[in-house]
């Protein structure tokens, strides 16, 4: 009888590594290491990691391009709505996840697997993400999550394992931090991170520089040009996402820009320090606001604002293919039309201002905005319009003012000293008047 196939999604990392060798032993099952390209930082190179699950026993071992499709369909739906969890975390691992799934449900059903493998804890919320994303591609699919069965419950019995084993890892005892990443940036923990009061070592950055150190760059001035809500060049340079991303994170990492230090809340309920760098993507989310503010008309502008909120919501709880999700990506793609234009900003020892602003779409009027002789606004209009957009608060004042009034006249009525002896009748009927 044949064993039944296993497509891992698999990284390279400690716990996808030590994964392949636990399903093998634990489920007798084939296990096909499935490694999808988002842009990742490696420390190794991607031909070297696909021959290592080959050498820990995997039967095949794929690596799957999908960096254009990453950038094109999911970076770009994140940056058109502003996609930041908790109005700070640009959605890193999030915006990774549904897409890795949709490839693994691929192969699975290329292969004729039966199972699907991730190498997620049992609190964080990757383990939500591919579950749920793999349950709406495809629910007869049996999910595997052996970091939530196995006894190996910290990292370091994890190493001990991979040594037991002769399994390479990429991690040690001394920097045990875990770490994702893709093209939009890098989230790491684990390790002295576990401590919210305690300040990030320099060694958990790689993609940007601190911007204290004595030799930081001077500042640097560049120009975003977008067309309906989407990146197109860099300094006038036209570029696919995927170059301009990748270009956008070199030119700003120098400058210490978009390194996030917060305490977030998960899925499941357990609040986490997490430590983010996504100097291109912070960049990006930066100017679209710019120009957004500059093309979009007041009331659109607002009520996008709260939909970005429940969308980062949706994506980091892992409902990227849930109708909601689907239906205020329609919303956010409206939106995009006329958000074309450049944006210059500055950057500058971690920060990125907004220094100019450009657009043939332009809402912002010269002639109504000014103080000076060129003004078009007209001021006489303004006493009419005060005079019916106050009308609701100063009645509700008017009849508040009677009320007060007549409650300051009942009190002094109970309080002035009764002429007849014995108990008094109030207006109610009730002894002593007051009630």
């Amino acid at each position: 009888m044949s064993k039944g196939i296993c497509i891992l999604a698999y990284s390279g990392g400690l716990d996808t590594s030590v994964c392949i060798r636990w399903i093998i032993e634990n489920y007798n099952l084939d296990v096909i290491a499935c490694l999808v390209e988002v842009g990742q930082e490696q420390d190794e190179n991607v031909e070297f990691i696909a021959a290592k699950a080959l050498q820990i026993g995997a039967i095949e071992s794929l690596v799957l391009d999908a960096r254009d499709e990453f950038a094109q369909e999911y970076v770009a739906l994140s940056l058109m709505t502003n996609g930041m969890y908790e109005n700070k975390y640009p959605l890193v691992s999030a915006l990774s996840r549904p897409l890795i799934s949709k490839r693994l449900v691929e192969i699975a059903q290329q292969k004729g697997a039966s199972y699907i493998a991730h190498g997620c804890t049992g609190k964080g919320n990757d383990q939500v993400r591919f579950e749920n994303s793999i349950a709406a591609l495809d629910p007869t699919i049996t999910i595997l999550g052996p970091v939530r069965e196995w006894d190996l419950t910290t990292r370091e019995k994890e190493m001990d394992y991979a040594e037991k084993f002769g399994i390479p890892i990429p991690t040690s005892k001394k920097r045990p931090y875990s770490v994702d990443d893709n093209m939009v940036g890098r989230a790491i923990e684990c390790g002295v991170l576990e401590d919210p009061d305690v300040a990030p070592p320099e060694d958990v950055y790689t993609i940007t520089q601190d911007p204290k150190r004595k030799d930081a760059p001077d500042e640097e001035i560049i120009t975003l040009s977008f067309e309906g809500g989407l990146p197109t060049a860099i300094n006038g340079e036209a570029m696919d996402m995927v170059e301009l991303i990748i270009k956008l994170n070199l030119i700003t990492g120098p400058h210490g820009i978009g390194r996030i230090d917060m305490v977030e809340n998960r899925l499941i309920g357990v609040k986490s320090r997490e430590i983010y760098e996504c100097p291109g993507m912070m960049t990006l989310i930066t100017a679209h606001k710019a120009l957004e503010e500059l093309t979009l008309e007041r009331d659109l502008m607002h009520y996008k604002l709260t939909l970005e909120q429940e969308w980062s919501r949706l994506v980091y709880s892992g409902m990227w293919f849930s109708p909601l999700k689907l239906a205020i990506d329609a919303f956010m793609a409206q939106t995009q039309t006329f958000v074309t234009g450049d944006i210059r900003l500055s950057l500058y020892r971690g920060n990125c201002v907004v220094v100019g602003r450009t657009s043939p779409y332009s809402l912002y009027s010269y002639g109504l905005a000014t103080y000076d002789s060129a003004d078009q606004f007209n001021h006489k209009a303004a006493k009419g319009f005060m005079e019916l957009y106050s009308l609701p608060i100063k009645v509700w004042s008017e009849v508040q003012a009677e009320l007060h009034k007549q409650a300051d006249k009942d009190s002094a009525e109970c309080s002035a000293p009764s002429s007849t002896t014995g108990p008094t009748v109030g207006k109610a009927g009730k002894p002593g008047g007051c009630f």
